[in-house]
């Protein structure tokens, strides 16, 4: 919480501007003319209509300003969002951005109900400008210098700020002078070869655990066999590999940073713990304060959050936004980043400390245009290369003793080796099930429009009036084109054959039948067998449509022919100008400083990955019309989003992904420990049953390796019988979305909110929420959902935790990963059984995986981990709800050994949630179980 403003006998009044509040329960405005002593007001209820007349005017504080929009239906409204105004006087501070999350962050009484809240916005603003005015504000320096460019910029926040913050007397220290720098280090000597003893792991684990932890013996257990994954590796690319399964509540983070950290400590080796989720990112982040700190001396070792380049901040981006390359509300939007930028730990924009909404607020995709996108980095040439956080982070996780990373980056690492800082030799997968899904998108091709246009521009730069420096080869490397002619001619010809990539303007032309170039000649023709074969009949407007790369006409394999032969021409080039590139490395001339060696190894690292990428789009085309190749599924499709088409093109997916993944990832490595709650797929029920560990070994790629991982299961410690239950809901009609939605919201009301729905298709998510949602605000049960409110999902979680009586719907970004303890999540719906896509993908999976039993392991492993949101603590109870008349006994096994399963109607399932429910809300609950359905 904030620090009291200012002393009790100066109480803070309530700016004195209107201010509305807009929820799916109705409008409140508050005008902000005092009515009595201490500048109280009345906010009235008003007419959507009304509202919008209001919001029409100048002046008006809003909280979040598009969702206001979105519900009001107005997009044109503007205001004073508070948001803009917190995210400018405190960048880099967490907050909720609701009402109640504003209170508690500014330390003022919660507004009771949706009439208080007008009121409650003009104080919330009131305190904010106060804020600035006190000596001990922490974030002041800086915020001189940025409100002269918003006065300049006309943001509505800026007159009102003018009188708190004033010149400072002298110049301040602003972002570019005020980053540190980051220093080169020599380079880390091998790890020494540690074994582990169990007794020390043991001991290590009591002592970050602390004194006053409970006796975990299973999780004790869990840390011993997680130790075995570091010991010295006997054989080359023979890794030590253990698989673990941990039921939730086991403490498996503390139970696998236990031994890491003491191998770390022992070798002065790096140890990577590799996520799927940016929550368990920031868990990792907290727990490893305790496990990677010296009790003795207090210091802290070096933990290091590594992500893609695409998720930091770029300086020289930002610096071309603050100098007249965004304009208007995106111009704002770069101040706010630019004060983010000057007070962030490590410049994460995606899960980072910059708050998820700031993005959302000015209803444009403008935070990517501030990132690192598709190799455009200049390394060295940048102005900012020593201040630059990507750079920082690459090499704080080289000297680290822990990265914490997620799938994606540990495999594109081990992939391109450069670009995270060398390659991992001790590796954790937490989240362990989710490592199948991750290989599958690294090791993929897709030869689409969307990428080939950003392969065009990376080599050309930027067509038409296009500001920002992605400039084009010949431009990043105009000194080695001026030194080497060999190299300056690999230049002019991968310039030139990069024109006969698509070009601005190509899905429109494709669409027109005025295609240009080999490369949309082969994209119009895709297009074409595409809607030929399509056998919807229109039904699924609102969907992708594919077909197998098989049985294709002459025009097709001609036209994949030209394509192959001009994507050739782009690569040998490439290729040449690599290897001139490495020459230079080798044989450095005089004119070879520090930075031009390290901006020409950036560019030699850029240079390979887009010939590996050129590489499997030319093997893709080479294989059309010829015998399919057992190893991969290729396929061609046409990409929709709501009936429109966005991309077209070829994709190619490994049938097993874990095969590149066992060749790239784990040969390399010397110890890697999977573990996840649900590793294994569950076939019993039968409490003492062994886990079936044959999908777990094949998952893990160990099959492709000469080695047998070790395995070790331990069950969740909760007592699942009396903590909580599964109700199978028999009489909700299949694809009645009337009689669904009707469902949920009686569920909703029976739980008094706390409910996490999950929905399998976002069409059916939409119908529902839209047909409950006022319902459900009339009741006082708030409910968010993805693909409907204009919030980005981190944000949709961390409102959904802060408030018992709020429910949200989503998709499966919400079915793991997603830590909600306590009575916030009390309810988890699934409106039908979540049966895999039938994708061509897919099918043929299935038909390598065994058919039904290949479907059925998938979907147990889906409810598994939707249910696993459920119970989180000794203390959590709840209910997993599924609405499914059909649904089968096989798959009873996906819960935990224990939990109660029953099939009933929807009446009995809400008679049961209300009697399970307890707590401060258990009061508000009853009344709704006999409402009708909507």
């Amino acid at each position: 919480m904030m620090e009291s403003s200012l002393p009790p006998a100066q109480p803070i009044l309530p700016l004195a501007l209107p201010a509305l509040h807009a929820s799916h329960g109705g409008c409140w405005i508050d005008n902000g003319r005092a009515h009595g002593q201490g500048g109280d007001t009345f906010a009235r209820q008003v007419s959507k209509g009304d509202a919008i007349i209001a919001a029409a005017e100048p002046g008006l504080i809003v909280l979040n300003a598009p969702l206001v929009a979105s519900r009001l239906g107005y997009p044109d409204l503007a205001g004073l969002d508070l948001l803009e105004l917190f995210a400018f006087i405190f960048p880099a501070r967490f907050m909720v951005p609701t009402p109640r999350g504003l209170a508690h962050v500014l330390d003022l009484p919660e507004p009771q109900g949706d009439a208080a809240v007008p009121a409650f916005l003009r104080l919330a603003a009131a305190a904010l400008i106060a804020e600035t005015a006190r000596p001990a504000w922490q974030e002041r320096e800086g915020a001189w210098t940025v409100l002269q460019t918003m006065i300049r910029l006309h943001w509505p926040w800026a007159p009102h700020l003018v009188q708190t913050i004033r010149r400072p007397e002298r110049a301040e220290r602003w972002l570019f002078t005020r980053l540190p720098e980051w220093e080169e280090a020599p380079a880390r000597p091998q790890p020494a070869q540690v074994v582990l003893e169990p007794d020390a792991i043991a001991t290590r684990l009591a002592t970050i655990a602390g004194s006053d932890a409970e006796d975990r013996p299973a999780q004790r257990q869990f840390a011993q066999e997680a130790g075995r994954a570091f010991a010295p590796r006997g054989r080359t690319r023979e890794p030590h590999v253990v698989l673990a399964q941990a039921g939730t509540g086991t403490g498996k983070t503390l139970g696998y940073l236990a031994p890491a950290s003491l191998w770390s400590a022992a070798s002065g080796g790096t140890v990577w713990v590799s996520t799927y989720t940016k929550a368990l990112q920031r868990q990792l982040r907290r727990e490893s304060r305790r496990a990677f700190a010296d009790r003795a001396t207090g210091e802290r070792a070096n933990v290091v959050v590594r992500k893609g380049r695409e998720n930091y901040l770029c300086l020289l981006n930002l610096e071309d936004a603050l100098q007249g390359g965004f304009q208007g509300r995106p111009a704002i939007m770069a101040q706010l980043v630019a004060r983010w930028a000057a007070y962030s730990q490590d410049g994460d924009m995606v899960g980072g400390d910059l708050p998820g909404w700031l993005g959302t607020l000015f209803r444009r995709r403008g935070m990517a245009a501030l990132t690192d996108q598709r190799g455009e980095c200049i390394y060295a040439a940048c102005p900012h290369y020593r201040k630059c956080f990507i750079e920082r982070a690459s090499r704080a996780s080289a000297e680290a003793d822990l990265v914490i990373a997620n799938h994606a980056l540990v495999m594109i690492n081990a992939a391109r080796g450069r670009e995270t800082g060398g390659q991992p030799t001790r590796i954790v997968f937490d989240e362990g099930h989710h490592v199948f899904d991750a290989a599958d998108s690294t090791f993929a091709a897709a030869l689409t429009g969307a990428e080939t246009i950003e392969l065009r521009r990376w080599v050309i730069g930027p067509e038409g009036k296009s500001r920002g420096r992605r400039r084009g080869l010949a431009a990043r490397l105009a000194d080695v084109a001026s030194y080497d002619e060999d190299g300056g001619r690999a230049i002019s010809r991968a310039r030139e054959a990069a024109e006969a990539l698509p070009g601005d303007g190509w899905l429109g032309r494709i669409g027109e039948g005025m295609a240009t170039g080999p490369i949309e000649h082969l994209l119009a023709a895709v297009r074409d067998v595409v809607h030929a074969r399509d056998e919807s009949g229109g039904q699924d407007a609102g969907y992708g449509l594919e077909t197998e790369a098989a049985g294709l006409d002459p025009a097709t394999i001609s036209a994949a022919g030209v394509a192959h032969d001009a994507l050739e021409a782009l690569r040998q080039p490439l290729v040449r100008l690599g290897t001139r590139l490495e020459a230079i490395l080798t044989d450095p001339p005089d004119w070879l400083d520090g930075s031009a060696r390290a901006r020409i190894e950036g560019a030699r690292g850029s240079i390979q990955w887009r010939c590996d990428t050129l590489g499997g789009w030319i093997a893709l085309l080479a294989r059309l019309g010829g015998p399919a190749d057992p190893d991969f599924v290729d396929w061609l499709a046409v990409d929709r989003s709501e009936g429109r088409e966005w991309d077209i093109g070829l994709h190619r997916r490994h049938l097993d992904p874990m095969k590149p993944f066992a060749a790239t990832v784990l040969a390399p490595a010397h110890g890697v420990l999977m573990t996840s709650a649900t590793l294994c797929d569950r076939r019993s029920i039968d409490a003492g049953a062994e886990p079936d560990w044959a999908g777990a070994v094949a998952r893990s790629g160990a099959r492709y390796l000469s080695i047998e991982p070790r395995r070790f299961a331990v069950n969740s410690p909760f007592d699942y019988a009396a903590q909580a239950q599964v109700l199978i809901v028999t009489d909700v009609p299949r694809g009645d979305i009337a009689a669904l939605a009707g469902a949920y919201a009686r569920l909703i009301e029976a739980s008094g909110g706390g409910a996490l729905g999950l929905f399998t298709a976002i069409r059916r998510l939409r119908g529902v929420h839209g047909r409950i949602v006022d319902r459900l605000a009339r009741a006082g049960l708030p409910l968010y959902a993805q693909h409907v409110d204009p919030i980005d999902t981190g944000t949709l979680v961390d409102i959904f935790r802060d408030d018992p009586r709020a429910s949200l719907l989503g998709t499966d970004a919400l079915r793991d990963g997603v830590d909600v303890p306590g009575d916030s999540l009390r309810l988890v719906m699934m409106e039908q059984v979540p049966w895999p896509k039938p994708s061509i993908l897919h099918r043929a999976r299935r038909l390598a995986g065994g058919g039904q039993a290949y479907d059925d392991a998938i979907i147990r492993a889906r409810l598994a981990q939707a249910f696993g949101r459920l119970i989180r603590s000794d203390a959590d109870r709840g209910t997993f709800v599924v609405l499914s008349s059909a649904f089968p006994s096989r798959l009873i096994s996906a819960f935990p050994a224990g939990t109660p399963v029953r099939r009933v109607t929807l009446d009995a399932a809400l008679q049961s949630i209300v009697a399970s429910v307890s707590g401060p809300v258990a009061g508000a609950i009853a009344p709704a179980v006999s409402g009708d359905p909507a």
